[in-house]
């Protein structure tokens, strides 16, 4: 009939199952949509294209700028110590609103600090600019000895997808 109180009752297990799958699955979607999102936010083909052109000591940067806009700061970073290395804002050449600046070029802008570039360039080097009228800008992180060893043509800059002209940058752009 009953067993005695002292006995062991079985209890089904299918329950502890289902419950242990259920927070199984919620877990792994949670840590998959994670690492989703992570490799979107850092995936390279999702940033915007600017291009780097290295001539002895001479460094060009190219950021595409729709027309109408003009550039407003940029900057540039070792990126291995975080450390600034130059910065100026307000171009005064029709080039330099247009996002094509020669880094270091300080009687381009109205202001700039430091006006010398460093006695080498680092490995990586970070350069961005924002735009006039927001908050809005682009950049990149170029590896500066490989920039230098592409040897890139006369008129162009290295970028992630080949070499590239001014226009060919600025037509990339989505405005």
């Amino acid at each position: 009939m009953f067993p005695p109180v002292n006995e062991y009752r079985k209890r089904p297990v299918w329950p502890f199952v289902l419950m242990g799958s259920a927070i199984l699955v919620v877990v792994l979607g949670a840590v998959g949509a994670f690492e989703y999102m992570v490799y979107r936010m850092s995936d390279p083909e999702t940033t915007i294209l600017v291009g780097l052109r290295v001539d002895g000591s001479r460094v060009s940067f190219k950021a595409p700028v729709c027309a109408g806009d003009t550039v407003r700061t940029v900057e540039v970073y070792d990126s291995d110590s975080e450390d600034l290395l130059w910065r100026a804002r307000g171009p005064r050449t029709a080039e330099g609103r247009t996002g094509a600046v020669t880094l270091w070029a300080a009687d381009d802008f109205r202001t700039a600090h430091p006006k010398a570039p460093p006695a080498t360039l680092p490995k990586w080097l970070d350069v961005s600019v924002v735009y006039a009228g927001g908050d809005d800008g682009t950049g990149d992180v170029f590896e500066v000895r490989k920039v230098r060893a592409a040897r890139v043509p006369a008129g162009k800059y290295w970028t992630r997808e080949g070499p590239m002209t001014a226009a060919e940058i600025d037509a990339r752009f989505s405005c």
